[in-house]
């Protein structure tokens, strides 16, 4: 019998994993597929909100423990597997500005560096911006990952841990007995449990409905293109009209990403492919003519605030939820792991539980 089953293994799943696992707990991990294989696999790595203002100062905070966590917890990962994230500290120039002073207000009210540049200093910021781009807001300390190379990372150091996964384990149903949850059903195969976590990613929403709790978690299909251009071509991440533009260190750029409500359904159309193709060179008319290297997408758990559940539910005892991240799953992981590991473990949380929990207006 485990300590805790953790049902989802992406980001906040696996990081979850570990952090109840450091504390000593023994731990099961199911996930319905294979580890980090959605929107974790699938995003584009930047460890930042896109348009970090226009969130509440609950995303803000995760956000920002992320932020200062990421290098040592990639470092960590990187010595225990031999697998190196990528992580870079590329920074991350915003073309929009009908925002800026919002930007400006919200950059000063918690201390993070954001410079408006105006005349050729985008320029020389970016040289391959195009040559009409003559304002810009940049955040110098924004970094990136490579997210694939983080879910082998993560796939790898479970291994090394006192953690069980069962991949292609998908969860049929929660088991309750007299208020207390008792384990999760995988099909006709029971795991028994004194504590369960969903951090189901988009099916969170679905598997909490059928415990009676509405969220509005929801998929969210993003498609995205990968160039394959040459190291230094590109140096900084740009973000314009909701797309963005990131070089990695091999020199390919990543193009995202759209944003479709069309439920669990992961067709890739060519109308996106040549949309995100057409905004990539818009702001960088250089890229004309690379070649598209790749064309995916991933369903990612989409919610109306972006601000994500984490708690316990409130009527029943030992299950826990840390769902709906939406577009911001990578640079809010590491904090909502360690949020939702402090609740099961009576620990002193984190940040103040009632801004997160199911109760609160999301």
């Amino acid at each position: 019998m485990a300590d805790c089953i953790i049902v989802g293994a992406g980001i906040s799943g696996v990081l979850t994993a570990l952090e109840l696992e450091r504390a000593g707990a023994k731990v099961i991990l199911l996930e319905r597929a294979e580890v980090g294989s959605e929107s974790s696999w699938a995003g584009g790595g930047i460890i930042s909100p896109l348009y970090p203002w226009r969130y509440p100062d609950a995303v803000t905070e995760l956000a920002r423990y992320g932020q200062q966590h990421y290098p040592s917890l990639l470092d960590t990962l990187q010595l225990e597997t031999g697998i190196d994230p990528q992580y870079q500290k590329s920074g991350l120039l915003i073309l929009d500005q009908d925002e800026k002073q919002q930007a400006i207000k919200w950059a000063e009210k918690n201390n993070i560096e954001l410079q408006a540049l105006s005349g050729n200093l985008p320029l020389e910021c970016e040289p391959a911006l195009n040559s009409q781009t003559k304002n810009a807001l940049w955040m110098p300390q924004v970094a990136q990952l490579r997210n694939p190379r983080l879910v082998k990372a993560m796939r790898a150091v479970i291994n090394s841990r006192r953690i069980t996964l069962h991949e292609q384990a998908a969860v049929s149903g929660v088991r309750i007995k007299n208020n207390k949850v008792q384990g999760v059903s995988v099909g006709e195969k029971h795991f028994e449990a004194d504590n369960v976590l969903i951090t189901g990613g988009a099916w969170s929403g679905q598997i909490l409905k059928q415990l009676k709790i509405e969220t509005t978690i929801q998929p969210v299909k993003g498609q995205m293109i990968l160039l394959k251009g040459t190291p230094g071509l590109v140096q900084r991440i740009v973000l314009s009209a909701g797309r963005y533009i990131i070089p990695r260190q091999d020199g390919r750029i990543l193009v995202g990403s759209t944003l479709e409500y069309t439920g669990f359904k992961k067709e890739l159309t060519n109308n996106a492919k040549e949309e995100l193709y057409q905004s990539a060179i818009e702001m960088m008319p250089l890229l004309s003519g690379l070649p598209i290297e790749h064309h995916w997408a991933g369903l990612r758990p989409g919610s109306d605030n972006g601000v994500p559940y984490i708690g316990e539910h409130p009527d029943v005892q030992g299950l826990f939820f840390n769902a709906g991240h939406f577009r911001n799953g990578v640079v809010l992981g590491p904090a909502c792991a360690r949020q939702a590991a402090d609740i099961i473990l009576k620990r002193e949380p984190l940040l103040n539980p009632l801004d997160y929990s199911i109760e609160a207006e999301h």
